[in-house]
């Protein structure tokens, strides 16, 4: 059984480091997945920021949260890219015929998702620093919010592995990134929820990405978390488990 282990984890880490290759070989993936939600953040604070209410003299802390997921879900797009591409190519089966864990070389595409878009956001956190981003947060603040963005992450990737795993056309591939991508936009990642019509706020509410929106702001801010914490993982744990079933029924269709 620890034979069987081990040789799982250094299958893993072998197609993780293949993957990973592909990303700094060409690194305009992290590039374009980075550009858009630094434009929206250089946007909204310079342009918008002075018109919109958002009941904080700092507009960039109360935006960034909100800008990091936007980043997270534009780059697992490239996931469902790079499963798709794989599938095409017939490197599945070309690796399934070799001794290795056949679920390895999925886990190395969902490692690389969470390994560059944890350069994305360490980038994205940077620029915000120079535009004035402060956080009274401490150590164990910081490593709750990476573990927040982290399993928001796997979640999504989760998602997008289907995608990859099932999609016809690279288009349908990522198209899926679309919705969610424009999630924080109907939540409370710009704006306070309160001055949305009732409609638009019932739904703004009760959306995964206001929970984690508001339990990383609360985070970064140092303010209590009260219930929104306990919601956001609720949400990041629900979405990761049922992707990942249906994404391994869909990965073993394919083998």
């Amino acid at each position: 059984m620890n034979t069987v282990k081990k040789h799982f984890f250094i299958d893993v880490s072998v197609m993780l480091g293949r993957s990973m290759r592909h990303i700094f070989r060409s690194m305009d993936t992290i590039i374009t997945v980075t550009i858009m939600p630094i434009a929206m953040m250089l946007l909204f604070v310079y342009v918008f920021g002075g018109a919109i209410q958002s009941g904080t003299d700092n507009y960039v802390n109360y935006l960034l949260p909100g800008i990091l997921l936007m980043a997270i879900a534009s780059g697992i797009s490239y996931t469902a890219y790079r499963l798709f591409t794989d599938v095409q190519r017939g490197i599945f089966e070309r690796f399934h015929t070799m001794p290795i864990s056949r679920s390895a070389l999925l886990w190395g595409h969902v490692l690389t998702s969470l390994v560059s878009n944890a350069i994305s956001v360490f980038i994205i956190i940077l620029v915000a620093l120079i535009m004035g981003f402060r956080s009274s947060a401490g150590i164990l603040s910081w490593l709750a919010v990476a573990g927040i963005l982290a399993l928001f992450t796997l979640a999504l990737t989760w998602v997008a592995a289907i995608a990859g795993l099932s999609a016809k056309t690279v288009d349908g591939a990522s198209a899926f990134s679309y919705p969610i991508i424009f999630l924080p936009f109907i939540s409370s990642a710009f704006v306070p929820t309160e001055s949305m019509p009732t409609a638009v706020r019932v739904f703004a509410e009760n959306q995964p990405v206001t929970s984690i929106v508001e339990a990383v702001r609360a985070l970064l801010s140092g303010q209590p978390l009260g219930h929104e914490i306990w919601i956001a993982l609720a949400w990041c744990a629900g979405i990761m488990l049922v992707a990942y079933f249906f994404a391994m029924r869909a990965y073993k269709r394919r083998g």
